[in-house]
């Protein structure tokens, strides 16, 4: 017996020596970047599917790559060789690949949309020449490679590589008024795109949306700057039930030299969430969707015929997702992915529109599609197959037969695959793994060789104190299963009472609860744990990947279900015997903030703390485009909008409540937060704000995440630790 406790004093002061070795995580670690991964930035797959390019950041050059040896082939273009280009962030092809357009001097617009000088550089004779002396938008080569079509001041120009001359074709766009050819603010946001004019693959046709802003409300922000006097830049933002942009198609001849309007049919109150011209050239699809969002319209439009039909209608009793899986095969047949067997599939239609076959089936989700690989007939895409939170490559003939899996590792696995679907390059991470990259052959999944990863970042992770991510599954009171995580201190002791910090972000399909690498929150969630505290995030209802039941239960009560379930999560949390259940906060951003705060409302006898960043706290102040496919327009359903807005719960506060915004958030306005503020005064009730100048929705810049982490560091310290 003695010898017994003899082994376990030295073990534990082996422990001990062994935690006291290791260093604890600060701030200035994680926002300087100390513990970053590297990628494979902006990799492209060459037409001969056998060799690839990737942008070299460091000495700003474009390299080609063979995939069977992985070695440098070549350097195709290096910014100190072009005296007039000092360096390039991006790059695309031609089809033919024999030129390429750089971009230099690029500004941020919006989140998606940027402007910036540009050049054609021609691979052969190693020049480079600017497509416009102006910061333009988006300019894109024509499938011939002899043209480039860009957006200039709201209205698109085609320049002819050949002669150099430029093609105004639309001359009506004015600010805050008319667009041709980019997006507006909420379609940018909301549908995810930003160049809304398509070639066609003969490059004789162009079509494009026009967006008609004149009667969208304007919102203003003051921009303070380090100017005497302020200034407002003001934009169209429609928010929920106000007027949207009134959208239009139209087509362009190159032949003709005219622009004419397309007739899509009877449509009101409508968006073109999506364009894409089919290998016809002369056909173009057209999706229109109406205000609701839960009536889709698959058009096929004849440019020879000037002919719109039908081919697809999606319905949804809730509403239908966009995405940018149609894809248009040989016979101009096509894929397309849908949730109406309940679950998120790939299906296969006849171009006119007849179904051939439901592809992947399961209660499951595909949750990215890669393409169709015509010589071996087969669908490659990523999906949940093996759990919601993890994810997988698989292939599948186009029949629905000889599905495979091509992954072979458990966590997140996501593929490039070469142009000819020979091999593809996975990139795999999980909670206790940072990003791996690797070549496999696309036919069977199998390794040929390892390309990085990231080991020295583990390495160097373990000289500090890490705790694991221990993945669960949460039953509420109610029956609800939900996915949870937790990170326990490393000195975790069952016997004590540790306060819980919650995080959830919740907004309809999203997913925090994944086995994938930390971001920098998963640190900052580590320094906390070694703080004393334990940190839980629960995926409630509304969330996504398990299934169109379980995310489309919001519906026009966004919330609603959501705040239940994390009030109900934390209760049951409290049970636990190492829970302190009177010292639990909650904190999110923007959506995760608008709950954060319902939660310390509605659930004020659960939670002591809440942090709210950037959040809505009233769907009324929001977009049209997202709100409205999960509420509806406040006008229908004013009940949905108020009985679930924080605004009007604030008589309810007890604990402790920061709130934190940017002035310059064109996404969340800090009107969000002011009304917020206005609420709770006239209640009386105490709270700590925190305003950033001119920030937008991310916070950041300069030392600004530093600052604001150190903030609610110190919030959480002086509310769940000191009590």
């Amino acid at each position: 017996m003695k010898l017994k406790y003899i082994f376990l004093f030295v073990f534990l002061g082996l422990a001990n020596m062994t935690m006291a070795q290791q260093k604890e995580i600060t701030l200035q670690d994680i926002w300087s970047g100390a513990f970053s991964t590297s990628g494979m930035d902006v990799l492209h797959s060459m037409n001969n599917g056998q060799q690839y390019t990737v942008l070299d950041r460091r000495s700003g050059a474009v390299d080609k790559y063979d995939y069977k040896t992985l070695q440098k082939v070549e350097t195709i273009v290096k910014a100190s060789d072009l005296p007039e280009i000092k360096s390039f962030s991006s790059y695309s092809f031609s089809d033919d690949e024999s030129k390429m357009i750089l971009a230099t001097n690029v500004e941020r617009v919006f989140r998606r949309s940027t402007l910036g000088i540009f050049y054609v550089y021609d691979i052969a004779s190693k020049k480079a020449t600017k497509i416009s002396n102006n910061k333009i938008q988006e300019p894109t080569f024509s499938p011939d490679g002899k043209k480039v079509a860009y957006v200039y001041e709201n209205n698109i120009y085609i320049k002819d590589l050949m002669s150099g001359a430029e093609t105004q074709i639309t001359n009506d766009g004015v600010k805050n008024k008319i667009i041709n050819g980019v997006t507006d603010w909420v379609y940018e946001e909301e549908f995810g795109f930003v160049r809304a004019f398509q070639w066609n693959a003969a490059s004789d046709h162009i079509a494009f949306i026009r967006f008609d802003e004149t009667d969208v409300p304007e919102f203003s922000m003051d921009v303070y700057g380090n100017k005497l006097y302020p200034q407002q830049h003001v934009f169209k933002y429609p928010k929920a039930g106000e007027k949207n942009a009134l959208v239009s198609l139209h087509l362009h001849s190159l032949k003709a030299g005219k622009t004419s309007e397309i007739n899509l049919g009877d449509y009101k109150d409508f968006y073109i969430p999506r364009i894409k011209w089919t290998n016809d050239p002369e056909v173009l699809s057209v999706q229109v969707i109406n205000r609701h969002q839960n009536e889709l319209d698959l058009i096929m439009y004849n440019a020879a015929s000037n002919q719109a039909r039908i081919v697809l209608k999606e319905t949804d009793k809730a509403y239908v997702d966009i995405t940018d899986n149609l894809t248009f095969l040989a016979d101009n047949s096509f894929i397309w992915t849908s949730e109406k067997d309940g679950f998120n599939h790939i299906y296969h239609y006849k171009k006119d529109g007849a179904l051939i076959n439901q592809v992947t089936k399961g209660q499951w989700e595909v949750t990215r599609y890669y393409g169709y690989d015509e010589d071996a007939d087969r669908v490659l895409y990523q999906s949940t197959e093996n759990g919601s939170i993890n994810r997988d490559i698989y292939s599948i003939k186009i029949n629905g037969k000889k599905k495979k899996r091509l992954s072979t590792k458990e966590g997140t696995n996501s593929a490039k695959f070469s142009a000819d679907f020979t091999y593809f390059i996975n990139t795999f991470n999980s909670a206790t793994t940072p990003s791996e990259y690797s070549l496999h052959l696309a036919k069977n999944g199998k390794l040929v060789k390892e390309i990085k990863n990231n080991a020295s970042v583990k390495a160097k992770l373990a000289n500090y104190k890490m705790s694991d991510k221990e993945f669960f599954t949460l039953t509420t009171a109610k029956g609800h299963e939900l996915n949870a995580w937790m990170i326990k201190p490393v000195d975790f002791d069952a016997s004590k009472k540790y306060p819980v910090f919650m995080y959830q972000y919740s907004g309809p399909g999203s997913q925090q609860v994944a086995n994938r690498w930390n971001s920098a929150n998963d640190y900052w969630y580590q320094m906390l744990a070694q703080k004393g505290m334990i940190i839980v995030c629960v995926d409630g209802r509304g969330t996504g990947f398990k299934g169109a039941d379980f995310k489309k239960v919001t519906y026009k009560e966004l919330g609603k279900y959501e705040v239940e379930d994390q009030i109900d999560a934390a209760i049951e949390l409290g049970k636990r015997s190492y829970v302190d259940k009177d010292r639990i906060g909650i904190w999110g951003w923007s959506y995760g903030g608008f709950m954060s705060s319902n939660c310390i409302l509605k659930g004020n006898d659960v939670f002591s703390m809440a942090i709210a960043v950037a959040p809505v706290t009233s769907w009324r102040f929001y977009d049209s485009i997202y709100t409205e496919r999960y509420m509806q327009t406040p006008q229908e359903n004013a009940s949905g909008y108020d009985d679930n807005s924080p605004i009007n719960y604030v008589d309810r506060l007890k604990g402790d409540y920061l709130l934190v915004h940017g002035t310059g958030d064109d996404n969340v306005h800090v009107q969000n937060t002011m009304r917020m503020i206005d609420a709770l005064v006239k209640a009386n009730k105490q709270f700590d704000w925190l305003i950033y100048p001119d920030k937008n929705h991310g916070i950041y810049g300069g030392y600004t995440r530093l600052h604001l982490y150190t903030k609610m560091t110190n919030f959480i310290e002086n509310t769940l630790l000191k009590k």
